[in-house]
């Protein structure tokens, strides 16, 4: 065979296994293949013939080849025979050693030729000649290169011809037999596409089977999933009796029940042994050969169908395929029948599911709209008359902006957007409500899509009116927020009493019992003993005031803001509880409204004092973030940690502390979490604008 570059001899060459020439920068290869080539036969004949080339060339330089010459005055046909000896090996290398046998060739041999330029006495003549042959040595090689690349390409040309050629015959082939097969498929189908009964279709489909397939019995079983049974439904060509024998049988009984446990299809060739066949009816029935496969909608087995002879047959696999079409066929139309079974029973439980639907609708006492996707009103229940003040009938095909703001407009177009997008959306979401009369309600919408035939055609919302609750809220806050302003007043006002009064009335009991003490020389040691530790006593009281004055409104809050106050809170509680405490700040610090600092102060305050009485945490940090035109305020603890409610609201776990917080993060307009989970410590973090 001949090779891309050149023709393929026995023997090594200058080429690879792949028949790639090696690439420049693989010395390796080349001197391997330089190796192989010492080997080849050829290569010594072309050495040999340039060798005699080289011979005849220089014989002029030879004195006793010169004097035979000049003798038999042969100088004209040793040039000739000089000239052909030396295309002839650069033709034979390039031929059997390909492009770069032909191109070294030249070159050894232009080569070899060389030093007659530079010695010979007519050396113009001589680099003519070097050149000339150098030119039609790279053409002859060019030449059969070319050569032998076309023959390549014909070759293959040919052999990719002949694969197509064999291609189409096995194509054709299989195209011959798949229209058997659907001949034979359509030829049922006609049956079982028919409006009948399924015994009907059944009996049809058999004896359509049998015609194509050449057989003298079939039959068809169904499968009982529940009772995994298998039960005969048609059959033809076997009598009554041994229908009689084989009209039940368990998953896995007989040849049938193998196959439908199984999922395979079974070939019997000749001699069945099933049961059945050996009963009286069995062997009147005389049955030899069986194909048995399982009919399969959806991977799922629905039964089995069975081709039996009264002779010794060998079904080949077409015809195995061709029944397993069949069976499969057959076991759509089951499916079919068993899904309009389905659909009409779903039919019915839609019916009767949308009217107790249309009931719950027009009786519900929360307001339910039904709107299109482009926002019109297609439907609405009675409690939407009170809401609005329009009727049903009215309100069908207005716009559902013509009840909301335009802000809240804007943000039902958003919740429309992102349920068609699929996104998760969380509601109920607080809307104002314009009603007929002009006046605005405070409403919770809960919205979800309507979908038909797994396209969103519209949406449904159903809305509560809120506007008594958020007033009651509203009023509620007011009045704890009075509460928490009186609060702080009394605090302040109690701190300052404690600090004028109490302390300086202790400070001088102190004083007075310290120079009684030293004082009286003729009272008696234990009575002095009884003095110094009454008045031990009346500075650890005294201590005790300033620290509950100082915790009631300490002075640093009012004279040098909330951080000097947090990081005196943070030494406190380190110095009095041995609670490895640390304050960290994120952010340019700056000064806020003195309401706002002092609620939160109390927001810290409260937090640290759940770490002393209950974290039982050895370390706790405090985080203060001033970035994001937020102030973000944060207490973590290492301590026992607890479930955190489920409930939004912290009054839901009943701690008054947390409901204190909460408050005061909500009268600040902003938010405070909870982030905790036993033995993994608890987070308190509030975020208000600032």
């Amino acid at each position: 065979m001949r090779s891309e570059r050149g023709l393929d001899i026995s023997g090594p060459r200058l080429l690879t296994e792949t028949g790639v020439r090696p690439e420049a920068g693989q010395p390796a290869a080349w001197t391997g293949r330089l190796l192989q080539a010492l080997k080849e036969p050829h290569f010594w004949i072309i050495v040999f013939i340039i060798s005699c080339g080289t011979i005849l060339y220089y014989a002029d330089s030879l004195p006793l080849v010169d004097e035979l010459e000049s003798g038999l005055r042969v100088d004209f046909a040793r040039r000739s025979v000089h000239r052909i000896l030396s295309i002839l090996p650069v033709a034979y290398a390039a031929f059997v050693f390909g492009l770069p046998g032909g191109f070294l060739t030249t070159i050894a041999i232009s080569g070899l030729l060389l030093p007659r330029v530079f010695f010979a006495a007519e050396a113009e003549e001589a680099v003519i000649e070097v050149a000339a042959f150098a030119f039609i040595g790279g053409f002859v090689t060019w030449l059969i290169d070319v050569q032998n690349r076309e023959k390549s390409q014909h070759r293959r040309t040919i052999a990719s011809l002949e694969w197509a050629q064999r291609e189409l015959r096995s194509h054709i082939q299989a195209v011959e037999n798949e229209e058997r097969r659907l001949s034979a498929i359509n030829a049922v189908l006609s049956v079982v596409a028919e409006p009948l009964e399924l015994r009907e279709i059944f009996t049809l489909a058999l004896q359509k089977v049998m015609d194509v397939m050449r057989v003298e019995k079939s039959l068809l079983f169904l499968l009982d999933e529940q009772r995994r049974q298998l039960t005969l439904e048609a059959y033809q060509g076997v009598s009554r009796e041994f229908a009689a024998q084989v009209a039940t049988m368990k998953m896995g009984e007989g040849l049938n029940g193998k196959v439908a446990e199984t999922g395979e299809p079974l070939v019997v060739k000749e001699g069945a042994t099933s049961p059945a066949l050996r009963t009286e009816a069995g062997r009147r029935e005389n049955i030899q050969a069986q194909l048995i496969v399982p009919m399969k909608s959806k991977g799922k087995v629905l039964g089995t169908f069975c081709a039996a002879t009264s002779g010794p047959r060998d079904f080949d696999a077409a015809e195995i395929e061709l029944a397993g079409s069949i069976a499969n066929a057959i076991a759509v139309v089951i499916e079919n029948a068993r899904l309009h079974q389905k659909e009409r029973e779903t039919y019915e439980m839609l019916r009767q599911s949308e009217e107790n639907y249309r009931g719950l609708f027009e009786t519900a006492t929360e307001a339910i709209f039904v709107h299109s996707l482009d926002g019109k009103i297609i439907a609405a229940n009675r409690a939407c008359e009170k809401l609005t003040g329009y009727t049903r009938e009215e309100m069908v095909g207005m716009d559902i902006a013509t009840f909301l703001v335009p802000k809240n407009f804007k943000e039902q177009q958003e919740i429309i957007e992102r349920e068609l997008a699929g996104e998760p959306t969380e509601g109920p979401y607080e809307l104002r409500l314009r009603r007929r009369d002009g006046n605005e309600a405070i409403v919770e919408l809960m919205p979800s899509l309507v979908m038909r035939a797994g396209e969103p055609v519209g949406m449904q919302a159903i809305v509560r009116d809120v506007t008594e609750q958020r007033r009651m809220q509203e009023n509620l806050r007011y009045y704890v927020s009075q509460v928490l302003q009186a609060q702080e007043s009394e605090r302040l006002r109690i701190a300052r009493e404690l600090h004028d009064d109490t302390a300086q009335a202790l400070t001088g009991i102190s004083r007075r019992l310290d120079m009684l003490a030293s004082a009286s020389k003729e009272i008696p040691p234990e009575i002095a003993g009884r003095l110094e530790e009454l008045r031990e006593q009346t500075d650890t009281v005294l201590d005790g005031v300033r620290r509950f004055s100082q915790d009631l409104r300490p002075p640093v809050l009012d004279d040098l803001g909330l951080l000097p106050a947090l990081k005196w809170l943070v030494i406190a509680l380190e110095e009095q509880d041995g609670i490895a405490s640390n304050i960290r700040m994120l952010g340019e610090p700056r000064r806020l409204p003195h309401e706002t600092e002092l609620a939160l102060f109390r927001i810290a305050q409260e937090a640290l004092n759940n770490v002393r009485k209950h974290a039982q945490a050895s370390a706790v940090e405090l985080i203060v973030d001033f970035r994001d035109h937020q102030l973000r305020l944060a207490v973590a603890d290492n301590g026992k940690g607890f479930d955190v409610p489920q409930s939004k609201s912290a009054a839901a776990s009943g701690k008054l502390g947390l409901i204190g917080m909460e408050e005061r993060a909500r009268l600040l307009g902003g938010t405070l979490e909870i982030r905790s989970r036993p033995g993994e410590g608890t987070t308190i973090e509030v975020s208000v604008p600032g």
